[in-house]
């Protein structure tokens, strides 16, 4: 597994957060490690409280599946293979837009969840914290 260092985070943070502010959308945003742990956080201003923790759930599913978040709706729906697994685990798991697993080249780091928005402007959020981490 790859670490993620807390600079990387910040940096993965701070990007979300200018995301957030830049399509006017007041977010909460968590980062994890490889472990699903939570190493940065922000709620910004007029983020809904139960933003916070939607965004570090998003954050524990996309680290906990390796993929995004978005992509289990289809496959957690009713009568589909993976049906249920959102009420599965100890922290609930979060099958809609807005969590992004963080790879350093093909192995995972963490990962980030954001929320405070539509799916579409989480998703937003998320994938500018994924662009801002550099690949080694």
């Amino acid at each position: 597994m790859a670490a993620l260092t807390y600079e990387q985070a910040q940096n993965v943070l701070q990007a979300a957060l200018r995301k957030a502010d830049e399509i006017g959308v007041p977010s909460s945003v968590a980062v994890v490690d490889e472990g699903r742990e939570l190493v940065a956080f922000a709620r910004q201003t007029g983020a809904l409280l139960a933003s916070i923790e939607i965004s570090i759930s998003k954050a524990y599913t996309a680290c906990s599946m390796q993929m995004d978040t978005g992509a289990l709706a289809a496959m957690t729906a009713p009568g589909q293979p993976l049906a249920g697994l959102e009420t599965s685990h100890r922290r609930p798991l979060v099958a809609f837009a807005g969590g992004k697993p963080l790879f350093v080249g093909d192995q995972i780091a963490g990962a980030v969840g954001s929320a405070g928005g539509l799916v579409e402007q989480d998703d937003q959020v998320a994938a500018a914290a994924v662009a801002a981490l550099p690949q080694v």
